[in-house]
């Protein structure tokens, strides 16, 4: 069963937590599977920093046909989020206003108007009940937000390798990256090829982040003791940041690595504490014991504070990566959890 692609357009103007407003936007999102008829089977994805809508595609080990996640018994729902390259409103769409592309002009966004255009997706499908909504990363940023937003909306949350709020240690890796798309002299073009080489850079840097110094000891070893150039370390991240072109761009890569520093639970909630307290879904909360960028005190605090949350933890050689990759740690320490409450069928 394959996902069924579609768009959301929503033609009033949506007002951004900063003030500035967009003149409607557009959302890619995928449906998979068949929504039962008391709406009991419904599982929100939210995909992390440079995902699509096609959740199948990129947790193809968790979502899709023979997964936990099988829309043969569940109904998948995963949207692109705004400032994206995959078919959202983003910096290269056309703005209304203006019959050009946003480009540089396009708005900063935040992780609260992340959702609440998915919100307004979610009512445009007149779902009442979300049974679980799952994320990692930025991912998990927007489930633990939409929670507090909507505390009444989920019966099930789990957040992966995420936070209540992005480090400063995060946001510098980003701003980094940000720098380094800066630093292409063609940035400032009105182009949709601006900055390409800078966001290479950029992506080299985030792989360093995502993985750590165990990961490229393995995978990245000297071919051989005696060599002085030419690393394997070195194509490869040259191979990647040259892949990452090939998909992205970097306007949208500057637009989400600023959602990502945005992220903050406790602003004008009375604090971080307070506002994970107002989660009433059942919660699992899953850290990697690799993991450099959110580091597992960052979700261990998660599980404290949110009411009755539980916490778990998976070791994975590839870090932050890992909860993209292992696919069956995760399914088993999500199917013992759900098991023990049972409010899903399981595989």
């Amino acid at each position: 069963m394959q996902p069924e692609k579609k768009t959301f357009k929503y033609p009033y103007t949506f007002t951004l937590e900063s003030g500035r407003e967009l003149p409607g936007f557009e959302l890619a999102y995928t449906t998979c599977g068949t929504r039962s008829a008391n709406d009991d089977n419904i599982v929100w994805v939210c995909h992390a920093l440079t995902g699509s809508a096609n959740a199948a595609e990129w947790w193809d080990g968790l979502v899709g046909a023979n997964t936990h996640f099988d829309p043969s018994r569940h109904f998948i729902v995963c949207a692109n989020v705004l400032g994206s390259a995959y078919g959202s409103t983003g910096p290269l769409s056309i703005n209304p206003l203006t019959q050009q592309p946003y480009y540089h002009d396009f708005p900063t966004l935040t992780v609260r108007d992340v959702v609440a255009a998915l919100d307004l997706l979610r009512q445009e499908l007149e779902i009442e009940r979300i049974s679980v909504c799952l994320g990692g990363s930025l991912g998990g940023q927007q489930s633990l937000e939409w929670a507090i937003q909507e505390p009444d909306l989920f019966d099930e949350l789990i957040l992966i390798a995420s936070n209540a709020v992005h480090s400063s240690w995060g946001i510098a890796f980003n701003e980094s990256q940000r720098m380094a798309i800066q630093a292409d002299a063609s940035w400032t073009q009105a182009s949709p090829e601006a900055g390409m080489l800078g966001m290479s850079a950029a992506r080299s840097i985030a792989l360093l982040s995502y993985r750590n110094y165990d990961t490229y000891n393995f995978t990245q070893a000297r071919d051989n003791p005696d060599q002085i150039d030419e690393f394997r370390a070195s194509s490869y991240q040259r191979y990647q940041g040259e892949k990452f072109m090939k998909r992205f761009n970097a306007f949208s890569y500057w637009v989400l690595s600023k959602v990502m520093d945005s992220h903050n639970v406790g602003r004008n909630r009375g604090g971080i504490v307070n506002a994970l307290g107002m989660v009433k879904a059942r919660t699992l909360v899953l850290g990697i014991k690799s993991d450099m960028l959110f580091p597992t005190v960052e979700q261990q605090f998660q599980a404290r504070h949110i009411p009755d949350a539980e916490y778990q933890e998976i070791d994975s050689l590839y870090g932050h990566d890992g909860f993209l990759i292992e696919y069956k740690q995760l399914t088993q320490v999500i199917r013992a959890w759900q098991e023990n409450k049972g409010t899903l069928e399981m595989a």
